[in-house]
């Protein structure tokens, strides 16, 4: 791979694309305006990052977490856009090209992701496997179409998301193809998962799929436009700067994540205390955390100085593997190499977030109430569509349920009412997937005509 070629401001629908970036804004940091822009983002702000309907009004949301991500992702992106800018005379690129790609990918992180964190994931992936869904089964013949459907990825949904490019209005976000590439944490498809991560072994970039089988086209135009190295006939090598968009969430998901757990009292202060002065290590500063009084406040410190130590640590990694990433011959997480190198406190503090917040009572009951919830409304929207597709204007007559149901469904998610059985499901996913929390929560108890525990 080379610097020149992986960046691109291609977007879908160019038939000649050309540089118009201006000095004073380019097409990169055009690209976070759109996420930013998006209803799809707007809808993070009520969806769940750690603890469920939160009562607190402190605890992260998705939006909140993405824009923290941001922040740090455009850090390593600075940081490392200098020294690669440097080193190999990139004369057309500067270190904020870097730092803007990292931070609209980060932004865009989990922009696919369903309400109730993976909850929600494993409900809709649930439905097909072991559910209702099951009765599509002999209807897709195809096996990747079917995998897209028992193992719903969020990160897929997501570059769906911003890969929605429609001819009539000029597109919707529409990123780069070097965004779009960034964004891609795992650059191969769904089908036959375990052999494939059997082959791929140890290789991060492949545990899991980015794009579902409607954007398999896109998803080649853009890597191959890019000369990204292929790995199969259907996935690729990461884009080098998908390594520090992924290590900026795991820097916030653990140091953040922990934070919240200390504030809401799963964590006791004194443990996160100490773990987090091991992670900050040598740059722990003991006179002015003295005089910090308030606990929260000290945590905050702790928290920053956490950050700003993995930051540094993720870039001089990045540095030093650069030109494996490049060759191919680098394929791990970033932070779980900085785990062990840091060893401990790292390991502690991921084991007790674990044990102490994502196990906790609390998320659990809100988690298990929203499998069911979004396994029923995707059950819903699934037979009224597919009602629509058979009845069309008889739908009122022949079936009025789902006309009542049809309704509630906004248009561009009707685009396939008259294509195949696949298209439409997975538009009806991407719809469930788009709810915040609370409208899943809402839209369930009036259409069941029940109450549940709040």
């Amino acid at each position: 791979m080379n610097w020149n070629t992986l960046f691109s401001e291609a977007r879908i629908g160019d038939i000649n694309p050309v540089r118009v970036s201006t000095p004073d804004r380019t097409n990169f940091e055009r690209d976070f305006d759109r996420v930013v822009f998006s209803s799809a983002f707007r809808r993070l702000q009520d969806k769940t990052q750690v603890i469920p309907l939160p009562e607190s009004d402190f605890v992260h949301s998705r939006l909140t977490h993405s824009l923290e991500v941001s922040c740090v992702a455009r850090s390593l992106g600075k940081i490392v856009g200098k020294e690669i800018i440097s080193k190999y005379n990139l004369s057309d690129l500067h270190a904020s090209d870097f730092g803007a790609v990292c931070a609209t990918a980060a932004l865009a992180h989990d922009i696919g992701n369903p309400p109730f964190g993976h909850s929600g994931e494993s409900s809709i992936s649930d439905y097909f496997s072991n559910g209702k869904g099951m009765q599509f089964r002999d209807s897709i013949a195809d096996e990747n179409k079917w995998a897209d459907l028992t193992n719903f990825e969020g990160n897929a949904n997501g570059f769906k998301i911003l890969t929605n490019f429609n001819e009539a209005s000029g597109g919707n976000i529409n990123l780069t193809y070097t965004t779009l590439a960034a964004f891609t944490k795992y650059p191969t498809r769904s089908n036959k998962l375990a052999e494939h991560a059997a082959i791929h072994k140890g290789k991060v970039s492949q545990k899991k799929y980015g794009y579902f089988q409607s954007e398999a086209e896109i998803f080649n135009r853009l890597f191959t436009h890019l000369e990204i190295d292929r790995l199969t006939d259907y996935s690729f090598n990461r884009h080098p700067l998908a390594y520090l968009v992924e290590a900026a969430d795991d820097i916030c998901y653990r140091i953040i994540d922990f934070e919240d757990g200390i504030r809401i009292g799963l964590i006791d202060f004194r443990t996160g205390e100490e773990l987090l002065k091991a992670v900050v290590g040598k740059d722990f500063d003991v006179t002015r955390y003295n005089l910090v009084t308030d606990k929260r406040e000290k945590i905050s410190y702790l928290r920053a100085k956490a950050i700003n130590t993995l930051i540094n640590a993720c870039t001089k990694l990045f540095l030093e593997k650069e030109e494996d990433i490049c060759n191919g011959k680098f394929d791990q997480s970033l932070i779980d190499i900085l785990a062990n190198e840091i060893g401990e406190p790292l390991n502690e503090l991921h084991t007790i977030s674990r044990k102490k917040i994502y196990q906790s009572k609390q998320v659990l009951e809100i988690e298990a109430a929203g499998f069911t919830i979004v396994a029923e409304l995707l059950d819903l929207f699934i037979t009224a569509v597919n009602d629509f597709h058979i009845h069309g204007k008889d739908l009122r007559k022949k079936r009025p349920y789902s006309e009542k149901i049809i309704c509630l469904l906004p248009a561009q998610f009707l685009q396939y009412e008259k294509s195949d059985l696949y298209s439409r499901i997975l538009r009806v996913c991407e719809f469930v997937a788009g709810m915040t929390d609370s409208y899943a929560l809402t839209l369930f108890r009036k259409l069941k005509g029940i109450e549940l525990p709040k």
